[in-house]
């Protein structure tokens, strides 16, 4: 806990048995409160070793996304009581250790949302991101940044802190259950005049860690842009897309966790 707030960490998770046990070991356990992994369908042994390490483990009967993996984690965390929840990549790309700093700036009063960034202090590079994801990580960074208003290192970062109201009022189940959730639930947080901090943020970029595609960053790069102007057509009042929608209906409900 930290100030009387529950902490939980949230690891969506997809074939990552040969790189829990590192991200779980790292988690700073005096904090956290409660550690939850959701399992998208894996073809590897990740349950087996989520529940030999004693984690809450929930997992999808078949392969979901990306996106419906994290409504699934976010869903359990609040069905829990988080007051707090951190959402950690199990594929030890990022650093567990920061878990309590990104906590204490919610705990604090002082941000709703606190992004992991790789780009501040350049962590990206040096931690062996490609060339190409780097180039595209800046450019639509500065796409999205011009037409959402706001100055952000990057949009991109799977390492990401969230306090409870957010998780509560955002229309999460209007997000994409593929790799676009995360830029849409951002841009959600944005829209709803949420306060964002960031933190710098070292990466690890090897064999093992979780990577998407050349022709899936495409596709992502794309659905990034349609978000950013969906904000913009939002914002000058020409359409209401439904990905802003302030509907009670389209908000995270606790049955979504009910996977065991």
């Amino acid at each position: 806990m930290l100030a009387g707030n529950r902490i939980a960490v949230v690891l969506p998770a997809y074939n990552a048995e040969k790189t829990l046990r590192r991200t779980y070991d790292e988690i700073p356990r005096d904090v956290v409160d409660d550690v939850i992994l959701t399992d998208d369908a894996s073809a590897d042994d990740t349950v087996a070793v989520a529940r030999s390490l004693g984690i809450l483990t929930l997992r999808h009967d078949r392969n979901r996304g990306y996106g419906a993996n994290q409504k699934t984690c976010y869903a359990a965390a609040l069905a829990r009581g988080a007051d707090v929840v951190v959402m950690l990549h199990p594929d030890y790309q990022y650093s567990p250790t920061l878990v309590p700093a990104m906590a204490s700036m919610i705990v604090s009063g002082h941000y709703d949302v606190v992004l992991g960034s790789r780009i501040l202090g350049g962590g990206a590079r040096k931690g062996g991101m490609p060339l190409y994801k780097y180039v595209a990580n800046r450019a639509l960074t500065a796409a999205q940044n011009l037409l959402v208003g706001q100055k952000l290192s990057e949009y991109h970062t799977g390492y990401r802190a969230w306090s409870r109201r957010v998780l509560e009022r955002l229309p999460l189940l209007n997000c994409s259950d593929d790799f676009v959730f995360d830029n849409q639930m951002l841009t959600q947080a944005i829209h709803a005049g949420f306060s964002i901090g960031e933190v710098s943020c070292p990466t690890r970029y090897f064999a093992e860690a979780s990577s998407i595609n050349f022709s899936r960053s495409v596709t992502y790069g794309f659905g990034v842009l349609a978000t950013a102007a969906r904000y913009r057509v939002s914002k000058l009042g020409l359409a209401e897309p439904r990905l802003f929608s302030d509907s009670v209906q389209e908000r995270l409900h606790p049955g979504l966790a009910q996977l065991a």
